[in-house]
């Protein structure tokens, strides 16, 4: 059950347009550096304080695919607003897992659904169509640096 990182997308604060990158460094309690849940700039930054999984949200690259093929719509990935796109895993999977994910060690908490915010971006087929496809959140274990193309493992 191995997979990899396609794209690394973050932004600095609420509603701006997430943005990729190739090297990311994710911080323990913190969140990927630079990005706006790190700095608690997040939309939901106040309502995920006590559930914590706030620091680093996944989505596979087939389910943007499938949904893009079902709607005839062309989203591109950074749209989704989930942090590391993957291939060849499947996250729902992981749930309650530890994952080793570049050089950082996450635990995936919980599906990341499709939300009212996000439905208002990008429309109802959203929610008709990506309710346990949009990815999981998960909390970071062991801080480490990560990259474009590096794998993701059970830990």
């Amino acid at each position: 059950m191995n997979g990899n990182i396609i794209e690394i997308l973050i932004t600095h604060k609420a509603g701006e347009e997430l943005y990729s990158i190739d090297v990311a460094s994710l911080v323990a309690g913190k969140g990927i550096e630079g990005d706006r849940y790190f700095n608690a700039q997040g939309t939901f930054t106040e309502a995920l304080q006590e559930s914590k999984d706030f620091e680093v949200t996944l989505i596979e690259q087939e389910e943007i695919d499938a949904f893009n093929n079902l709607t005839q719509l062309n989203y591109a990935n950074h749209l989704f607003r989930r942090n590391i796109v993957t291939q060849g895993i499947k996250l729902n999977d992981l749930v309650g897992k530890e994952i080793v994910i570049g050089a950082a060690t996450l635990k995936v908490i919980r599906l990341c659904e499709p939300c009212a915010y996000l439905t208002g971006l990008l429309g109802q087929a959203i929610m008709d169509h990506m309710v346990h496809k949009a990815g999981i959140r998960a909390v970071i274990t062991v801080s480490g640096q990560l990259r474009v193309k590096d794998s993701i493992a059970l830990a």
